[in-house]
């Protein structure tokens, strides 16, 4: 039994050739012709010299040439490595030199990006280049046209066979510093993330077959992944629809109005979204354009912080629509689930049923109990570590009675009922006077006030406490936002020691394509400037 990408989606492939496998834009692609053309990008590139183990990268907006690339990759036992398109230079050549790229497959906007930093790579044996539209230069000097590589390789499907123990490594950018390469066996991350196991019941699928089973049962469903697939959800959404035969809708760019004008074409039927940097946008253009919604059953948020208020107000504005949360990490996989209703109490972060093999550990590397708090752990399928970086590696695990647990550092508590309450990272906990201030809650309370419409929260130094919370606040659009106001709002829903003593306001929240707040930028945009006010006197003990 072959659990692995390339395999689980030829099953699909073979149930429902004529069924529509991806749509993106004004294109879509059947599964017997995606399969095709997979197979053609496949020989192109084991062609040029690429083989098992090998990293191809991807430095592209999506598009199906995009869903391709990975597939292609997966069928020549090599490795994708995703790349945010948003990358300049230096980031860039950052990446080709940590990924050990053997080819690249990247849109032709990027073609001088690629060109100035290609000496990184030195291990690069060719590139292929897909037609965006854009205007420019066709590459990066020996670079092949994307369509003209398809059209000169066999459609075959005569590939060696494949293994479970074939590594897929996705590059996480997380909210600080540099991005990481997180190694997984194909069957590890299947079982964790790509449909491997039901997310409900926490019960295993039998064999590699049973997703495509499942899409001969139910005719397909119709999903729409809003985020771009260099964000690892993305990815594993994208799969894990693929392997059952339902039809996958991309999104080229991240436009609100595009994507409810997508669920109407396409009827979309589960919409999988990362956080408020997209479900508030979206359910705001949602209650203002009159769309057609009625295709909608399900509506997913993971991955970043889904804030009580845009959970009601998705809540009200799709009363119909079973409305989700999810927790986890890509060093993880899937950690739980939590049913959205309007109204419903909040302790401060999501809270979940916890999956399968998770657990909380407290600060003494023993599972903790209701009412402590520590680090979420997944034992289990877990991933091989990070890629080139033994050191991180080491870090992320963590030996429990005699059990291997991955714990990437994210600080949860356990409740009284069993459910889990995620509170945020670690490596973005405020420590103030000794007291933690995960980011998160505080950012859901910046977040409810009527004049807001985005916040980060972040340390900032403090001679007597050692930090001090600080907040980046996005005033509404036409909205001026009273700072007295928002603090007493603030005040009203955390302790006294969690409410921001620095105040910037600006124009826009960095984040990354998918949503995830960036941190860094936070920290690099305060320190530049000074704040809207002068910072008011923190007290630990409020």
């Amino acid at each position: 039994m072959a659990l692995n990408f390339g395999d689980l989606f030829e099953h699909a492939a073979d149930a429902f050739g004529d069924r529509i496998a991806v749509a993106c834009g004004d294109r879509q692609v059947t599964y017997g012709e995606l399969d095709e053309r997979v197979n053609r990008l496949a020989h192109h590139l084991a062609g040029i010299g690429v083989g098992p183990g090998d990293h191809v990268g991807l430095y592209a907006r999506n598009s199906i040439e995009a869903i391709e690339t990975l597939l292609a990759a997966c069928k020549i036992r090599a490795v994708a490595v995703n790349i945010n398109y948003r990358y300049v230079e230096r980031e860039l050549r950052y990446m080709l030199a940590n990924s050990d790229l053997s080819a690249l497959v990247y849109d032709r906007e990027f073609a001088p990006r690629v060109a100035a930093v290609r000496a990184a790579a030195p291990g690069l044996r060719g590139t292929v280049v897909i037609d965006d539209g854009t205007a420019g230069p066709a590459g990066d000097g020996d670079g092949t046209d994307y369509d003209q590589a398809l059209a000169a390789a066999p459609p075959d499907r005569d590939f060696p066979a494949r293994s479970n123990d074939d590594v897929y490594i996705i590059y996480t950018g997380g909210t600080t510093g540099y991005p990481k390469g997180v190694m997984w066996r194909h069957e590890d991350i299947w079982r964790t993330l790509c449909g491997g196991i039901d997310f409900t019941t926490g019960i295993p699928l039998a064999d590699e077959w049973a997703q495509s089973r499942r899409g001969q049962e139910s005719n397909g469903l119709v999903r729409l992944c809003a985020a771009p697939l260099i964000h690892g959800q993305a990815q594993v959404a994208t799969f894990g629809g693929l392997f059952a035969g339902d039809t996958n809708v991309l999104m080229p760019r991240f436009e609100p109005q595009e994507v409810w004008r997508a669920v109407e074409r396409h009827r979309v039927n589960l919409m999988a979204i990362v956080g408020d940097a997209m479900a508030r946008p979206l359910i705001e253009a949602y209650q203002a354009g009159g769309y057609d919604a009625s295709s909608l059953i399900a509506f997913s948020s993971t991955a970043a912080l889904f804030s009580p208020v845009v959970k009601d107000a998705c809540a009200q504005a799709l009363p119909n629509v079973v409305i989700t949360e999810a927790i986890g990490s890509t060093e993880t996989g899937f950690g739980g689930l939590a049913f959205v209703t309007a109204g419903a109490e909040h302790r401060g972060g999501p809270t979940v049923t916890p999956g399968p093999d998770i657990i909380v550990l407290n600060d003494r590397g023993r599972p903790a109990g209701p009412g402590e708090v520590g680090r979420l752990a997944r034992g289990g399928h877990v991933p091989l570590g990070y890629y080139n970086d033994p050191e991180k590696t080491a870090a992320l695990f963590a030996e429990v009675d005699g059990k291997r647990y991955a714990v990437p550092g994210d600080w949860a508590r356990v409740e009284a009922d069993g459910t889990v309450t995620l509170l945020g990272r670690g490596n973005t906990c405020v420590n103030t006077g000794g007291e933690k201030v995960f980011p998160e809650e505080v950012e859901g309370a910046l977040k409810s006030h009527a004049d807001v419409f985005d916040a980060l929260v972040i340390g900032v130094p403090d001679a007597r406490l050692g930090e001090r919370v600080g907040a980046l606040v996005q005033p509404r659009a036409g909205r001026a936002v009273d700072l007295a106001g928002l603090e007493a709002h603030v005040r009203g829903q955390v302790a006294g020691y969690k409410v921001p003593r620095s105040v910037w306001l600006v124009d826009a929240i960095g984040r990354s394509p998918s949503g995830k707040p960036d941190y860094s930028w936070a920290r690099r945009y305060a320190a530049d400037r000074p704040p809207a006010a002068p910072a008011a006197t923190a007290n630990p003990g409020e």
